[in-house]
């Protein structure tokens, strides 16, 4: 009886989780180049009870002989977690502002991953305050006092791995060249995260790489085609609809766990206050 109480607990957890992703979801629909999250909801291993038995024989010095049988024909089950959250690689709708700082990143052809079968994702690539690497999908840019091109306030990089300066008017081609007063200040460096289960979606919007990992640069590589929109925003790859339905779905499921966890916990009072109780 305990194992259900336990198995029951594990769905309640795993829904809960699920639910809080896709209320984050459902809240950044209007972020800039945000990416859904899906999750995966996994059973723990099966377990096959098994009784073990002895057998004796009738001989001199007696003899006897163990064996197993198992406990009913089904496996039985531990209860469930939520594996992984993994971002939707699909493309954002693409809206124009008419502002020069807004550039969107538009996927022509990304390679999938042999391993998993998945699209892979491009980024735009970011220096962090403590000279580390970040990466994003959020389309809206600014100029900062430094005449830097920036992101949340983070330099935008170029494919030299320096911060990219411009002047009064620029101009930035379908490949990524900054053009500030006609002279070119660098090219953006665009980089491609071929399996995105590595990636780490943190709070600010931003990706990083376990291990402070760094994204090779998608930067003339011949299997990968993009093109920068400049004054356009990419918008969220999110689908209210289908995440207000999948949440209803979480929440069901939820309801579903906690009614047999109320069940087993009458079943053990019961047996607590009644079966056991000495006359």
């Amino acid at each position: 009886m305990l194992k259900g109480f336990y198995t029951a607990a594990s769905g309640m957890i795993s829904q809960q989780r699920r639910t809080e992703m896709l209320t984050n979801n459902i809240a950044n629909v209007n972020t800039p180049g945000y990416k859904a999250d899906q999750s995966s909801i996994r059973s723990f291993p099966e377990m096959l009870l098994q009784r073990t038995e002895s057998s004796s024989l009738p001989v001199k010095n007696g003899a006897s002989f163990g064996s197993a049988s198992s406990l009913g024909p089904i496996p039985l089950s531990t209860g469930a977690y939520m594996q992984e959250m993994v971002p939707l690689t699909a493309q954002g709708d693409l809206r124009e502002t008419g502002s020069n700082s807004d550039l969107a990143l538009l996927e022509l052809n990304v390679p999938l991953f042999p391993e998993t079968n998945q699209k892979g994702m491009l980024f735009f690539e970011v220096l962090q305050d403590d000279g580390t690497r970040a990466y994003t999908r959020n389309s809206h840019f600014d100029i900062n006092n430094l005449d830097q091109l920036t992101s949340g306030g983070l330099p935008l990089l170029s494919t030299t791995g320096e911060q990219i300066i411009v002047k009064g008017d620029f101009e930035v081609t379908a490949q990524g060249e900054v053009l500030s007063n006609g002279i070119s200040a660098g090219r953006i460096n665009v980089v491609l995260a071929d399996d995105v289960r590595l990636l780490m979606k943190r709070n600010d919007g931003l990706y990083a790489v376990e291990n402070n990992g760094v994204l090779q640069s998608a930067v003339n590589n011949p299997e990968v085609s993009y093109s920068i929109r400049q004054g356009y925003v990419e918008g969220s790859n999110v689908d209210v609809t289908k995440n207000y339905a999948d949440m209803m779905t979480a929440y069901r499921a939820f309801e579903a766990n906690q009614k047999v966890l109320q069940a087993y916990d009458r079943s053990m009072e019961k047996a607590v206050n009644e079966i056991g109780r000495l006359r």
